[in-house]
């Protein structure tokens, strides 16, 4: 695991999307639920795209069932992200993906569309954020486009390689260029606020605790 992920993984969503703001960067994806499990999630991203079933592209050589190319290029610790946004009511990912990337110790999955089979993710304590849970397969409906390039979610694009953290509160997506000043200015805030906390313990009120220093931390 490098560094950067370390570090990441010390921090929650909400600081790390503060950190994105003060920088001019985008912030938080919201809508993508934490479906299975409670673990908070971070690492490096694989990704793979679906679209409808006839506008797929004619695969080379045997037919892959769609996100198994993405779990067997994964790396101990990352995440796997998946654009699906046809609109069409079809899951994007499944109980036997969940199994496959649990044995393969990927860290999670994100996704911006339904998933279905969340009991087994949840039996396997496999981490799931998604739009939603849908029981329809995705056979004759959606089918893989693409693996490891990048991909929408919300009005962020995401490319392999990048970062990403998930927690209850959203997702946030870190292009690999801009980590370094990102964790400085996350652990920055963090610091803070456990000096705000430490304050407050100690008795001081929580107006005088939140006051200007506290409105003027992104700036």
């Amino acid at each position: 695991m490098d560094e950067p992920v370390k570090r990441l993984q010390r921090l929650d969503v909400c600081a790390v999307s503060d950190a994105m703001d003060k920088l001019g960067l985008p912030p938080s994806v919201s809508g993508l639920t934490q479906l299975a499990t409670q673990q908070r999630i971070a690492g490096r991203v694989v990704t793979y795209k679906l679209v409808p079933r006839a506008q797929a592209p004619v695969p080379e050589g045997p037919p892959r069932h769609l996100g198994t190319t993405a779990i067997e290029v994964a790396q101990p610790g990352d995440v796997i992200v998946i654009e699906q946004r046809t609109g069409l009511d079809a899951g994007s990912w499944g109980g036997i993906l969940s199994l496959a990337a649990k044995l393969r110790q990927v860290a999670g999955v994100v996704v911006d569309g339904p998933v279905r089979d969340i009991d087994e993710a949840r039996a396997y304590d496999f981490p799931v954020y998604a739009r939603g849970l849908t029981a329809r397969t995705a056979r004759a409906r959606v089918a893989e486009a693409f693996t490891n390039q990048p991909v929408q979610i919300g009005e962020v694009t995401v490319a392999p390689g990048d970062f990403v953290i998930a927690d209850a509160s959203g997702v946030v997506f870190i292009a690999a260029a801009a980590i370094d000043r990102v964790l400085a200015a996350a652990e920055m805030i963090v610091g803070r606020e456990a000096a705000m906390a430490k304050a407050l313990l100690a008795g001081q009120a929580v107006s005088q605790v939140m006051g200007a220093d506290y409105e003027h931390m992104l700036h």
